[in-house]
């Protein structure tokens, strides 16, 4: 269960950026993986949701507010939980 605790105050100047964000045109189930979901359907599946990302106008705003609050699931600014911690572990060796 993710710590709410990181979370930013519940204001809407802090989430505005989302309605902005391309997956609003996408099913959320392409951002987020069924539990028994592995392999090629995986790896596809986060393929088409980071062609969402790539094209999003707010993409930096999505990764970097899921780097503050440790989101331990789905795409989220292009990147999957692995590549979002290789890079805060990256961040933190610097």
């Amino acid at each position: 269960m993710a710590s709410i605790a990181r979370l930013p105050m519940p204001l809407i100047e802090v989430y505005e950026w989302q309605y902005e964000g391309a997956c609003t045109e996408a099913d959320p189930e392409t951002f987020f993986s069924p539990e028994s979901e592995r392999g090629p359907r995986r790896h596809s599946r986060e393929a088409v949701a980071k062609s969402f990302c790539a094209r999003c106008p707010v993409v930096n705003e999505c990764l970097e507010h899921a780097l503050s609050v440790r989101e331990p699931y789905g795409v989220w600014g292009g990147l999957t939980i692995g590549e979002r911690n290789n890079l805060l572990t990256r961040r933190q060796a610097v």
